[in-house]
């Protein structure tokens, strides 16, 4: 799932050209909107214009990002600009990521935000690649899907500082490239159907969701070393650089951790 931030500038409403975004971008759409109710900061998730609405009072946007990946393909984001997602900025708005920069909301080219998004990785949950493989031909001859989830440890050892957070950077272009290459390479086993492997990348809080691996295959025996082997090959052959945050220090790693 592609997601979108949009950014206006003062006095000028989001809410049209969310709608419009909606309608125009291809596949199904969700628009999440960040609003202050009475009760207090609340984040509402409205569900694309032909949609349903629903709330989280703690403003879970990540859990909310997660639940939909399985079933959409964009994600238009409204009141979220100090979230790092590339986003539309109209006027004198200001945004972290910077997609598509226009005067005002009609200036804004849907089609050259579609070109745009796809150089950038999409949201993926392991409810999403697990869907994606079980939607695929091939999915008749599985009998078995195995999954790997590796999530920030908050401590090796009792005593070791707490780690508050992880921000990973990958290599682009080369690590996109490898990833493919080991894709490949796993599907091409005798047995095996699906891979999917997926990565996050920018901070991550601990004891949140890192990276997935996902094999469709025919029997449990391929699956389970087939994803052993994915995870391992990601973490020896693919560029990704790891920094972390405890209570005590910041630092850069090149190892690459679960």
């Amino acid at each position: 799932m592609h997601v979108l931030g949009l950014a206006t500038g003062p006095g000028v409403p989001a809410d049209p050209l969310a709608d419009r975004l909606a309608a125009d971008l291809p596949g199904t759409v969700a628009v999440l909107e960040r609003r202050a109710d009475a009760g207090g900061d609340r984040t509402r998730y409205e569900l694309g214009p032909r949609g349903s609405t629903v709330s989280r009072p703690d403003g879970d946007l990540l859990g909310a990002l997660d639940d939909l990946a399985r079933d959409h393909d964009y994600a238009v984001l409204v009141g979220f600009a100090d979230t790092s997602v590339p986003h539309v900025v109209v006027g004198d708005a200001d945004a972290e990521t910077a997609l598509q920069r226009v005067a005002a909301p009609e200036d804004v080219d849907t089609d050259a935000v579609v070109r745009a998004l796809s150089d950038h990785d999409e949201h993926e949950s392991l409810e999403s690649l697990v869907a994606a493989v079980t939607r695929e031909p091939s999915a008749e001859y599985a009998g078995a899907v195995a999954t790997f989830t590796g999530i920030v440890r908050e401590r090796e050892h009792p005593e070791d500082d707490r780690t508050e957070s992880l921000t990973f950077e990958k290599y682009e272009g080369v690590a996109a490239e490898r990833l493919a290459r080991i894709r490949d390479e796993l599907e091409s086993r005798e047995g095996v159907h699906e891979v999917r492997l997926h990565h996050r990348t920018g901070r991550i809080e601990a004891g949140e969701d890192i990276v997935f691996v996902v094999v469709l295959a025919g029997h449990r025996r391929e699956a389970f070393e087939t994803v052993e082997d994915g995870i391992d090959r990601l973490k020896d052959e693919v560029p990704i650089f790891k920094k972390e945050l405890t209570v005590e220090d910041e630092f850069w790693t090149h190892e690459r951790d679960e």
